[in-house]
């Protein structure tokens, strides 16, 4: 994060926390601006900075830059705990869209592809689908902040809250830097800034209303179409036999929308508006034009492909395309990378494949759920994955390129891309499971319409069993493997609440205690440290002491765990799993040892004894993870 007007860096603030006392200081101010319903004028000066869109072929309109706000970071830090509250409460009690896939909790940009992939899902009922993307134009500074706070009232926060938001919006000032230009301060009074931890959820809660009523409005109207929406930029799809009628549900609904964004205080960006058509019509495909002249906008022609959230969409989805721009991006981003090191000099091949791993090869997977699924095309999408590899692995081993594909990936620890793919999407074929009941993806993969108020038109359980087997993409694989899964994870139970957590509840009642090997020093004055309360507890009758290990060894994975009371071994218990990961086998392992340590009468303290302090901590984790 970049500082703001105080010049404080995110890693300053994280150092001064550290500190007991400072902590203490910040809490208490958090919740006093809480209780008063008051946002210091110091936390609403800000920076905004101008920076230039690239690509323009002019800019001296303002809409060719894009200002980022810069606030002090100590608000900046406060604002994340309101707004972390906030989407729990919006997301718990509902109030949110279902089409809304953009800077929320449990929503990201690939739900959004994976929610538009499925809806393809009428090819099956021989029908094509018409897409018109729209976007909003000067959205953060557009909100209207009465109407904000009116929405905030129907949110459901009490009085407190309401007032804290109320003087959240008012009375803020900017000065704006360009380079070396800067101008005063002078007030601002719309809009939130884009930079802003909470300026995510206001936008949303500002849209979700309107597409509310903008839903029930074309409904009245008999037009079926269907909304996405992520931030700004919005989709509406329609799904017919014919593009011409299609096309004509596509305008009026862009009529209505850009009539309804009037009274919202916001206007279409009709430069911004395309159209694509999807069908895997084998014959001739020449969709219609969309003249939108008579509503301001301009006459649109189908395109061949269409970029929305950095996936690039063809009108058979076979997604070559998207596979080619990112290949070829991570070729050009491994070729730079030749610049860190050789064989003789620079980084070290243990350091270069890290490097691959986390940050290259997530370039080019980016979007995977859209074009890797069961029975799906993918020997092109191989071929130039598997290219994209071999580079990366001559790289990192600095060999001759007459070398085996295969071996160069084995020496340099690389599991092959296909194995790889397969390994992430059986992980993100579990995601939907543990989502909130009203997300998009859950009601797509609702199997019971029937039982639903509202069911979406394109769930699963609306199609027969021949479209079903005919229906192909990362949801129908969730939803096959939801038939073999009973997930008991609620992400928006009360005990996830923030500010109801275990840690939040007991935070002093819990401690950890970390050595790190690298330090000698430190680590012999924590193996000391670690003495002295064995000792203490082997004296104490009402102290449990647990310790535990787990390795893996030839897919077996083995953990140990041993409990002393009072110097006494009181059991000791060895369990196997074959196929797990050590995280998993270590988390179960710290299960059993502090159910057996609480099993045991007038224990008051229970030590844990572990060489994994990151998967400990998993067990106060709140959030859902695949290890």
């Amino acid at each position: 994060m970049a500082p703001g007007p105080d010049k404080l860096s995110w890693c300053h603030l994280k150092s001064i926390i550290q500190n007991d006392d400072c902590l203490a200081n910040i809490i208490n101010i958090t919740d006093s601006c809480i209780i008063l319903g008051y946002w210091p004028n110091y936390f609403k000066i800000s920076t905004t900075i101008i920076i230039l869109k690239p690509n323009k072929s002019s800019y001296d309109q303002p809409k060719a830059s894009r200002p980022i706000v810069l606030l002090n970071m100590l608000g900046k830090l406060i604002e994340k705990v309101v707004a972390e509250r906030l989407q729990f409460l919006v997301v718990n009690n509902e109030f949110i869209h279902p089409g809304q896939l953009g800077s929320l909790k449990f929503k990201s940009t690939s739900d959004a592809g994976i929610a538009l992939i499925h809806i393809q899902s009428g090819w099956t009922k021989g029908k094509t689908t018409s897409t018109l993307a729209f976007n909003i134009s000067q959205f953060f500074p557009s909100l209207n902040h009465r109407l904000l706070t009116l929405i905030l009232d129907k949110v459901g926060l009490d009085p407190k809250s309401m007032a804290f938001f109320t003087n959240y919006l008012v009375r803020r000032k900017t000065n704006y830097l360009w380079n070396d230009f800067s101008l005063p301060l002078f007030n601002v009074n719309v809009g939130v800034g884009q930079g802003s931890a909470l300026s995510s959820i206001l936008l949303s809660l500002y849209l979700s209303p309107f597409l509310y009523i903008l839903e029930n409005r074309l409904k009245n109207l008999n037009i079926p179409v269907s909304f996405l929406s992520f931030v700004d930029d919005g989709l509406i799809i329609a799904q017919n036999r014919s593009f011409i009628i299609s096309n004509s549900h596509l305008y009026c609904s862009y009529n209505v929308l850009s009539k309804l964004l009037d009274s919202f205080g916001l206007v279409i960006e009709h430069s911004k508006t395309e159209i694509i058509h999807f069908s895997r019509s084998q014959g001739l495909f020449n969709p219609p034009p969309l003249n939108l002249s008579p509503l301001g906008g301009p006459i649109l022609q189908p395109k061949d492909s269409w970029k929305y959230l950095d996936f690039i969409f063809d009108c058979k989805l076979l997604f070559h395309k998207h596979i080619d721009f990112y290949a070829n991006k991570v070729m050009s981003t491994v070729k730079c990378m030749k610049l860190l090191g050789n064989s003789s000099r620079g980084i070290s091949p243990i350091q270069k494949r890290l490097l691959y791993r986390c940050c290259v090869l997530l370039i080019a997977l980016y979007g995977f759920q859209l074009w890797f699924y069961n029975k799906a095309p993918i020997s092109y999408h191989m071929k130039t994955l598997n290219k994209m590899q071999r580079r990366a692995a001559i790289w990192i081993l600095e060999v001759f390129k007459t070398l085996p594909s295969m071996g160069i990936e084995a020496i340099a620890g690389i599991i092959p891309i296909k194995f790889h793919l397969q390994k992430i999407a059986r992980r993100s074929e579990i995601c939907p499971l543990k989502l909130p009941p009203s997300h998009l993806l859950r009601s797509l993969m609702d199997d019971s319409p029937s039982s639903s108020i509202m069911p979406n038109p394109h769930c699963v359980g609306l199609l027969t069993n021949c479209q079903r087997n005919l229906t192909k993409g990362h949801l129908i694989n969730s939803f096959n493997k939801a038939l073999r899964i009973f997930p008991s994870f609620s992400p928006l139970n009360p005990e996830f609440s923030p500010g109801l957590r275990i840690m939040d509840e007991f935070s002093n009642r819990f401690c950890f205690n970390l050595v790190n090997k690298k330090e000698k020093e430190k680590y012999k004055t924590c193996a000391q440290e670690l003495d002295d309360i064995v000792l203490s507890n082997f004296s104490s009758p009402q102290s449990a002491l647990v310790i535990m290990d787990a390795s893996i060894k030839h897919d077996i994975a083995t953990s140990i765990l041993h409990v002393h009371i009072a110097n006494h071994p009181l059991t000791k218990t060895v369990h196997h799993a074959s196929f797990v990961t050590s995280t998993k086998a270590e988390l179960f392992a710290i299960r059993c040892d502090i159910n057996q340590a609480c099993s045991i009468d007038n224990v008051s303290k229970i030590i844990v004894i572990t060489d994994s302090i990151h998967t400990t901590k998993k067990i106060f984790n709140s959030k859902s993870h695949p290890y």
